[in-house]
């Protein structure tokens, strides 16, 4: 990560620490952020789907970013800023820029299946905030997909810097270089890391580092670094839980996840609801294998 491309890197898309009522434990959350840095992250990305962002009250959602400004510093901040509205989403983006953050990260419209000029409208908006924005694909939530031909027209009217791509379509890192080679590519799903930071990521906003920072940074070092041989093994101990990011219970996964190794993940707020007994026995078990083989 540098100042001019805060995005590079691994950047914790952080999981939000409730407490027991569901109310938001910001002391925790400072902490976590600080550990995550301490045990080799780059920095964070709150306010994503991971943390929960949906479901927050506005004075919550902007206290989130300032909590972690605070805890780790401005320039390994970058919120999500998703909204329905293009209006909203710049408010968010100039809220992060007055707490110091150097970038954002941007779901196209999601409220219904935008067209493409909907799109360019909304990142055109979301970028006279002055911060550099970096997108964010997830066609699968959202129902609009950044295909690399309109990824590459938003970086070519200045709109965008980076993208965080969750396709899970890995043939898209070569025509996104082809079209928009500098255009950032940002690893979006933890379970696809390897193929995305041999493809030539730059970044990774990442999910499983809630819980196994060390071994995930390490990961995704040996990965970028074309180390395969450090890679390829511990990316076959890891990817019983990475897949888990690419789930719909992905962030009750990673909280359980969390409170197994000894952080405190905690609940979810409605409407997500706890795993299932199965769902809960798989993560608790790749939970345990990974810790017990020495991941961290």
């Amino acid at each position: 990560m540098t100042d001019h491309h805060p995005w590079r890197g691994v950047l914790v898309a952080t999981a939000l620490p409730l407490n027991d009522d569901l109310s938001v434990d910001f002391d925790r959350y400072a902490e976590h952020c600080a550990w995550l840095v301490g045990n080799g992250c780059d920095g964070v990305v709150p306010n994503g789907s991971l943390g929960e962002y949906q479901v927050l009250t506005p004075e919550e959602r902007a206290r989130v970013v300032e909590t972690a400004v605070a805890a780790i510093g401005g320039e390994r901040v970058m919120p999500g800023v998703a909204a329905y509205g293009s209006a909203e989403a710049r408010r968010w983006a100039e809220q992060a820029g007055e707490a110091g953050c150097r970038a954002v990260m941007l779901l196209p419209p999601n409220a219904y299946r935008a067209d493409e000029r909907s799109v360019l409208a909304h990142y055109a908006e979301v970028a006279r905030s002055g911060l550099p924005v970096v997108a964010y694909n997830n066609p699968i939530d959202t129902k609009v997909d950044l295909v690399p031909e309109l990824l590459a027209r938003l970086h070519g009217e200045g709109y965008i810097r980076g993208v965080k791509e969750f396709s899970g379509d890995v043939r898209r890192a070569y025509r996104i270089a082809e079209l928009a080679p500098e255009l950032d590519l940002l690893i979006g799903a933890d379970d696809v890391l390897l193929e995305l930071a041999v493809a030539g990521a730059k970044g990774w906003v990442a999910g499983y580092p809630n819980a196994l920072p060390r071994s995930c940074a390490e990961l995704y070092r040996a990965a970028v670094g074309g180390d395969i041989g450090t890679a390829l093994p511990l990316y076959r101990q890891l990817h019983p839980l990475l897949r888990w990011d690419s789930q719909v219970e992905f962030v009750q996964a990673i909280k359980l996840s969390m409170d197994i190794v000894g952080r405190h993940g905690g609940p979810c707020r409605p409407p997500r609801a706890a795993l299932l007994p199965g769902q809960e026995a798989a993560v608790r078990a790749a939970t345990e294998k990974a810790v017990a083989a020495g991941l961290s």
